[in-house]
């Protein structure tokens, strides 16, 4: 999925969507070890769409936080 397409979804969508990608990851995981994969770039497109979810949301969280603001506990 584009990041384009992504950013327009609320922050629940995407938390939902990142919740179905990790899913589909794990059963990618079990297919490859009993042999049963058809896709072998399923698990890289899943962790590609995952980063790309955690990306926008925290580009959200830093938005919100407003400028010169540190989020997550920077150090200075």
């Amino acid at each position: 999925m584009k990041a384009r397409d992504l950013r327009e979804l609320t922050d629940d969508e995407l938390r939902q969507r990142m919740r179905e990608r990790a899913e589909a990851l794990n059963a990618f995981r079990m297919q490859m070890v009993t042999g049963a994969v058809d896709n072998v770039r399923g698990a890289r497109n899943a962790r590609r769409d995952i980063a790309r979810i955690k990306t926008i949301l925290h580009q959200r969280e830093l938005t919100a936080a407003g400028p010169g603001r540190v989020v997550g506990g920077g150090t200075k």
